[in-house]
């Protein structure tokens, strides 16, 4: 059983999940509770970690494919910040793989960072998600 699926039955917070990119160096970190039923996962980066974005994700049932899940999600952004892509990714694939409503919080920044960065860190927050799923015994 993994640390991070032992949080969905405990109240305890988690060691961060790292996902990294060997080439620049750059990663991300999440963070995981349990609050009740559901799940609040930090996502910070960069050299400044941050809240920038908070996405709320609520799984819904598809009324078209029995046993299908796929989540709805509602966004808040600090401006200028541009994390939502981050936040949301994580958030829809938690909500709709636990079946559990899931909060995620994004905050990322480097400074003078260029169109690669953006693309490593929308990367890396792809692969977070992914993780994430994966370590919670869904992937």
């Amino acid at each position: 059983m993994s640390v991070v699926a032992d949080v969905l039955r405990s109240a305890t917070v988690m060691n961060p999940v790292v996902v990294e990119d060997p080439r620049s160096g750059r990663r991300l970190e999440a963070w995981v509770r349990r609050v009740g039923e559901d799940v609040v996962v930090a996502v910070g980066g960069g050299t400044k970690p941050h809240v920038g974005c908070v996405v709320l994700a609520q799984p819904c049932r598809s009324r078209s494919r029995p046993g299908a899940v796929s989540a709805s999600c509602s966004v808040l952004t600090i401006p200028p910040h541009k994390e939502e892509p981050i936040a949301r990714a994580v958030a829809a694939a938690l909500a709709a793989a636990l079946d559990r409503v899931a909060v995620v919080t994004a905050g990322v920044h480097d400074d003078n960072l260029d169109a690669a960065g953006v693309a490593d860190y929308l990367r890396l927050g792809e692969e977070l998600a992914s993780r994430l799923v994966a370590e919670l015994g869904l992937g």
